[in-house]
């Protein structure tokens, strides 16, 4: 039987109120060992799950790594720390590692944690915790208001946290966004239970916990925005050389790459092939107050495309790995296209049925790998044995099995 569908009047108060933190007031940042010692103590004698977060400077330096790292456990009250100051926090990790994290959109804050000996064992998703209970917002300040009746104070998640010393109006943000975390948590875990989803959702959260660091994505310049607009491969060689270039400079200075030059301007000088630095300062992204220097170093990048050899020019596209694009399917295997069409329409109206997204209930690639390259018994075994051999958690086989037999077998 499916889970019983949630509405937000089911648990919302009657009117939401602005959270605070009067009731302790702001906490001084930890930036030495001694009070990073106290705090390692104070949260070792803590009870209960511990609310995490962490603060990035996306967009103004180089790199994820965390610049702010917050945490809540009743007993122990909230700490702010300074990642910059105290670069080491394993003695932190080990301490709570026995302990139940709660985060919000876990996958965002675990690898700049990682960098900085952070890893829980055990761990509560906040915003998967939304999705799979059918909330049709899941952002914190969205799930805070709707679950609990508070209103979160807004407008400093896209600030430059690197900053130093961070201003009080951060700081407060920052630990409001742990402050009621656990009981967010608390209220999420009934609502789940009560849908019949909690399982499903425990899940989730171990193979969250579980999961190892992510590989270092072959050719990152590929990912380059605009570089459906670059055909030949010699263009391509320009885009990689001045992605690379713009790389070394944003590591070495420390900085956001977008901050050095744009993806467009490297796209249209990959498309434009400058002839020299003049030409490429006519261009859109290179002409406005850049200095001489900086042009001829952008244009020994493209000088350096142009002597490449066709050997050594990037292949058009990168090895596909798994089925085609879908929208291909029809003219290599319209069988294939026609299983395809059929398990989706099956998939997303048991999400619906389920109220959450579909591609929390299976991912879309593993529905396209089962139903390019299926079975050659379609059964309920079989059908499931390939589902897990793609990844596919236990509720999720047990789910999506039986409308995937349908759909190989029509």
């Amino acid at each position: 039987m499916c889970p019983a569908l949630w509405t937000t009047t089911s648990i919302r108060p009657a009117s939401a109120t602005a959270a605070s933190t009067d009731r302790e007031g702001i906490p001084p940042v930890i930036a030495d060992e001694a009070a990073l010692a106290e705090v390692i103590a104070a949260f070792a004698a803590g009870s209960g799950p511990v609310a995490v977060d962490a603060e990035r400077a996306s967009g103004y330096r180089y790199g994820q790594r965390a610049y702010l790292v917050q945490l809540r456990r009743a007993g122990a009250g909230t700490a702010l720390i300074d990642p910059v100051a105290c670069p080491d926090l394993s003695g932190l990790g080990a301490a709570l590692a026995d302990t139940e994290w709660v985060l919000h959109a876990a996958t965002q804050d675990l690898p700049c944690l990682r960098e900085i000996g952070m890893v829980p064992t055990r761990l509560f998703d906040t915003e998967l915790a939304g999705r799979l209970a059918g909330f049709p917002r899941v952002g914190l300040g969205a799930m805070v208001e709707s679950v609990l009746g508070f209103v979160l104070e807004k407008g400093h998640s896209a600030v430059d946290w690197s900053t130093r010393p961070l201003p009080e109006p951060w700081l407060r943000y920052a630990s409001l966004d742990v402050e009621l975390l656990v009981d967010l948590r608390d209220a999420l875990e009934k609502e789940l239970d009560r849908q019949g989803k909690l399982e499903w959702a425990l899940q989730e959260f171990d193979a969250i916990a579980s999961a190892p660091p992510a590989e270092p994505r072959k050719d990152p310049w590929r990912r380059t925005s605009g570089m459906h607009k670059v055909r030949r491969r010699r263009q391509l060689a320009v885009v990689r050389e001045l992605w690379q270039t713009r790389d070394r400079i944003a590591q070495r200075r420390d900085v956001s790459p977008g901050k050095v030059l744009s993806d467009a301007a490297i796209v249209e000088a990959a498309l434009s092939m400058p002839a020299n630095a003049h030409a490429l300062a006519a261009l859109s992204g290179f002409g406005h107050r850049m200095g001489r220097r900086q042009l001829e170093q952008w244009q020994s990048a493209v000088d350096r495309a142009k002597e490449l050899s066709e050997a050594q020019l990037p292949a058009p596209g990168q090895p596909v790995t798994g089925p085609p694009p879908p929208r291909a399917w029809a003219d290599k295997d319209p069988a294939a296209a026609a299983r395809l069409a059929t398990a989706r329409a099956a998939v997303s109206a048991l999400a619906e049925r389920l109220s959450m997204p579909q591609e929390n209930l299976i991912t879309p690639d593993t529905v396209r790998r089962v139903c390019w390259e299926p079975p050659e018994s379609v059964s309920a075994d079989s059908v499931a044995r390939a589902l897990s051999g793609h990844g596919a958690r236990p509720w999720q086989v047990e789910l999506v099995t039986p409308v995937l037999v349908a759909a190989l077998s029509a």
